[in-house]
Formats: C-alpha cells, structure tokens, sequence
C-alpha cells in the first residue's frame, strides 16, 4: 500500500513545490492553492491515520502517538470502502478545481488511492497475511524513542508498549491479532510467505526483544516493566506458532505472481518494460566493469602492489579495515572533505549546520544491515534532522556471511556522498527549509525519484576523490546496474539464484553476506525497488547533459542541482518538464 504510513517509512525523500512542473510558467502569487490542496490531502490523512495510526506518528502528527494500527479482520473492507468513496470525492474535485497545482496534487491522492486499492485486492487474491510482529513493534517503538524525537513525545512509548502488548485497558496482544489475520486470510490456492523469510524472522525475534529493552532503559521509560514481561511471553509463543503453523504453509519459491510484481514495479516508479530496463542495464554493467578494470593497476602502481587486476586490487583495498570504535570518526572526517570539495568546486548549496550521524545498535543493524539516512519528522518539524545512521555488523548474519563492503576507507567516499551530502541527507535539508503542500510531502515520492537523486550525487562527487574512492563508487554502481537487470531476472524466472549469487560475488566483487542481502532484497524483501536507482539515475544524467548542451558555456552546475533539489520528488518527466520550461529559459 502507498499510505503515507508507506511513503514516509521508505522514502529518503525531499519534497518541495515544483514551479514550472506545472501548466504555468510561474507560481501562484498567493498560497492560496496550498491551503485548498492540503484541505483535500487531510481528509485522506485523517482517513488513513483512523486504521494506521502509527505511520501518521512517525510523520509528525502527534495526536497518534502511542496507538497502534487497525487489525480488526474487517480492516481491508473498511479501507476499500472509505477509499473508494475519497476516491470519487478527489475525481468529482478535478472536474471543478481550476487551479493547475492542485489539480496535480488531486491527481497525486487518486493515484496513491489506485494503487492501494489494487495492491489490497491483489494482495487479498494471492496471498497469506503473515505480519512480523517484534520487527514492527521494534521499529515503530524506535520512531518515538529516538534522539531525532522531540523528548516531549517520548513519553508516549510506554502507551504504545502497552497497546502492542494488550497490557493497555481494552486492548488485545498484537501477536494474537496477527494470528488471528493469518487463519482469516487462509484460502484455496493462496501462497504463503517464503520459507526462507519466515526462518529469518523466527531468529531475529530476541535481537528485537532486546533492542525494545534498550531503548525502554536507554530513554528511562518508567513503568514498563510488566508490558516488558508479557512481550518475552509473547514473543516466545509467536515464535512457537510461526515454527508450527505459518512456516508448514510457507512456499519454497519466492516468485510472486507477476501481477504482483507489476504492481511493485510501478510503486517504485518504474515504467519502462522490465526487458528493456534489463538490456539497458547489462550495457552499462560492461561500461562501469571497464572503468574500473582501467583504474585496478593505476592503483596498485600508486600502492606497490604486484597483482593489477580488479579483484585483487579490491581484496586489497578491503584489508584496510576502520575498527569499529573508530568508523563514526573516520566517517565524520569524510563527510567533511566531502564538504569542503562542494564548495570548493561550486557543486550544490549546502546547509549551514553538521551532519547528523551515528552507528546503529545490534538491533537496528538486524532490521536495516546497510548504512542508510534516517529520515526526520515530516510533519511540524521544529528543526530535526535526518541522520547517517552507520551499521558495523550484521548480528544475524550466518558463519561466513559477515560484511566487509563499508568498514574500509576507500568505501567511505561513495557512500557518503549518496547518505549524507550531497545525497540523501540534503534532500532533507531542503525540505526542512522550503516546505511543501501535503500531497507532495507524503503521496508523491517514488524510489526512483529518491533514489535516482542520491545516485546522481555520487556521481556528481567522484571526480574530487582520491582514485581509490573513484573505485568503490565504480563498484557500487555495478552495484545498480545489477541490480536492474538481475532483479527482474529474478522475478520473471529468466535466471537461478545461484547465478545471480555468482555476478555480485565474482563481477561486482561483493561480500557473501552483501551478496545474500541484496538477493533477498530482490527476491522476497522488495521486489522490484533495486532497479530504481539506475532507473532514476539515468534519468537524471539525461537530463543534465540535456540542459548542458541546451545552455553550453552558460550552464551551472551549482544553479542546475539547486534546482533540481528544489523540485522536490515529483515525477521525473515533471522534472524535466521544469528544466526545460523555467531552468534553461532563466539560463539564457
């Protein structure tokens, strides 16, 4: 479902109002169209929070703090009723409003609406409802016990503790809800969730247990003792009835149904043919291969060494290992070299204040095991920030399977620019700074708009690298171009695990524990959401080079990428339509 629960959870997103995105060349001389837009985006807002409370939380509404979503097993019919009636409200809307803005932001809230209303039918068509309790109730309790939560709402954790629980007046044990939503959803034909997965969750359960327990004494939660206690309980049952019941109906191959996989595609805002996306994607896998096949002996000659080749020269790079008590500091020298080559060379407009950044806890590191930008409250942001969260281990991870593909220097550069700056944490420095109407804030974000930016920035930041940071963002952009072809490779039953196992582990030279994250990802985790990011980025490149010809000795970098940042997570081809409508004009 694309709630806004779904859109705040998962996008690394900025927001902000695209002028010439619109039929104008020109934005409104008054907000007036902001107000009469948001007042439609509310009663989508309102609506969902009624059934997913947890996900308005985390965008910032504090009202729902400390309740927990919906798990009657009348939900889904609830939803659908009340969605398709907004549904009818916002087209019955588009026909009378004549403002361009918001009848682009309607169209933004109808096809949010489109989407989970398929993906509900689909998903109610194809498949078991199976909810990994401890991993949801450790995450949405860290959203408000979290040092990028105002500390007044912090209090509201022993609530929801509670809710979660059934220790509060009137409640029932969320594990229970999620059992009795499994047994109603059984059906002839229907597939149950891959084994695989289902086995991960049973062993990740005590690393959640004890994750809540630390954040409960981390942020002196009083109180919450007996909520603690009936959570072990709780835990433990779920674990027993997942073994015995949910893992017997789980099914051995992690295909979706390809209406499924066609849906996820199109969330993730990929609209090209998965065929062509893949052709694409193996030309440039060969391109970058070549890159870096050429600067493998550059820096051995640099470092002595005798062996030339790529993968050498990667095996040596990653003996360079950071201590793990030493990776916030070593990450923080970067990031400031990184800053201080954006001005320098007049890249993008930074943000006057530091990086937010941190290491991940054992749980975190289970739930998330890559580095990854922790977004801010979205909604009444009062000056809270995103953050670099840094993951030094994977406490999950099998014998053999450890990472060793962030923990060394030459990694550090690549990965910087895509999280911190000027990637990820910038898109939300500006929407910090500029604000946006509601429909663009939480509805309007796709991955490959997110995404496509982020990797756009690495790009922007390699040739200021010194050559062995040059590799890595090579690396990790083989990395990309993988993905979008091995990805629906996958899905569409075109190749075996174990080949695409062996392209990311003897071509793109990653470790065995990355190696089995990113199949997951493709396979059962997010299907369809890897291919977003050379989707995007080529997209964005396009549209560079575009502007740099359109403009010649006249192009800005630093303007064009301000601009772009300013546009926000509107669709890419509303991007370009702004480029060429308003950046190349006031260029000229």
């Amino acid at each position: 479902m694309k709630t806004f629960t779904a859109a705040v959870a998962l996008a690394v997103a900025l927001p902000a109002v695209p002028l010439a995105a619109q039929e104008e060349t020109t934005a409104p001389a008054s907000p007036q169209w902001v107000e009469t837009s948001n007042a439609y985006t509310q009663k989508l807002i309102t609506f969902e929070a009624s059934i997913f409370p947890t996900g308005a939380s985390f965008a910032g509404y504090e009202q729902y703090d400390g309740l927990v979503n919906d798990m009657a097993l009348d939900r889904d019919e609830r939803y659908l009723a009340g969605a398709r009636e907004l549904r009818a409200e916002f087209a019955a809307a588009m026909a009378t409003e004549t403002n361009p803005y918001v009848k682009q932001d309607l169209q933004i809230l109808i096809d949010a609406l489109d989407h989970n209303i398929e993906g509900i039918e689909l998903q109610r068509r194809y498949m078991l409802e199976f909810a990994e309790v401890p991993e949801d109730m450790f995450q949405t309790i860290g959203t408000l016990l979290s040092e990028q939560t105002a500390a007044s709402r912090r209090g509201k954790a022993l609530e929801l503790l509670q809710r979660f629980t059934g220790t509060w007046p009137d409640t029932e044990p969320m594990t229970e809800l999620a059992k009795r939503r499994f047994e109603a959803s059984r059906g002839e034909g229907k597939m149950g969730p891959y084994a695989v997965e289902v086995r991960e969750s049973i062993d990740n359960i005590p690393t959640f247990a004890t994750g809540i327990r630390e954040l409960v004494e981390k942020y002196e939660i009083e109180g919450a003792d007996e909520a603690l206690d009936a959570m072990d309980a709780q835990f433990a049952d779920y674990a027993k009835w997942t073994e015995e019941v949910v893992l017997p109906a789980a099914r051995d191959n992690p295909r979706l149904p390809e209406e499924l996989y066609a849906l996820a595609l199109r969330n993730w805002g990929i609209d090209a043919d998965p065929r062509e996306a893949m052709s694409q994607a193996r030309r440039g896998f060969y391109e970058i291969r070549a890159q870096m096949e050429a600067l493998a002996p550059q820096i051995a000659e640099k470092n002595g060494w005798a062996e030339t080749d790529y993968a050498s020269v990667m095996r040596k790079l990653k003996q360079s290992t950071i201590p793990n008590d030493e990776i916030e500091e070593f990450y923080r020298g970067v990031n400031a070299e990184i800053e201080g080559k954006i001005r320098e060379h007049d890249v993008v407009s930074l943000p006057d204040y530091p990086l937010a950044m941190r290491v991940a806890s054992a749980a975190e590191s289970a739930a998330q095991p890559a580095p990854h930008m922790r977004p801010p409250r979205l909604i009444g942001n009062t000056g809270e920030q995103g953050t670099f969260v840094l993951t030094v281990s994977n406490p999950t991870a099998a014998e053999g399977e450890a990472y060793d593909d962030f923990n060394f220097p030459a990694a550090s550069w690549t990965l910087s620019a895509h999280e911190a700056r000027p990637g990820h944490e910038m898109q939300f420095a500006a929407l910090v700074k500029q604000g946006v109407s509601l429909a663009r804030l939480l509805y309007a974000f796709n991955s490959v708009n997110v995404e496509g930016w982020a990797l756009y920035a690495e790009a922007e930041m390699l040739p200021y690298e010194p050559i062995e940071g040059q590799f890595i963002a090579q690396q990790f952009r083989l990395l990309r171009t993988a993905r979008a072809f091995l990805d629906p490779m996958l899905n569409l039953g075109m190749i075996s695990r174990e080949e695409a196992e062996r392209v990311l582990r003897e071509e793109a030279l990653f470790s065995p524990g990355m190696v089995k994250q990113e199949l997951d990802r493709y396979q059962y985790r997010m299907p369809g959401q890897a291919g977003s990011y050379y989707y995007g980025y080529r997209k964005l490149i396009d549209l560079r080079v575009e502007a740099e010809v359109a403009l010649g000795a006249k192009f800005d970098e630093k303007a064009f990428n301000d601009f772009l940042l300013g546009q926000g997570i509107i669709p890419l081809e509303l991007m370009a339509k702004a480029v060429r409508e308003e950046f190349i004009p006031s260029q000229r």
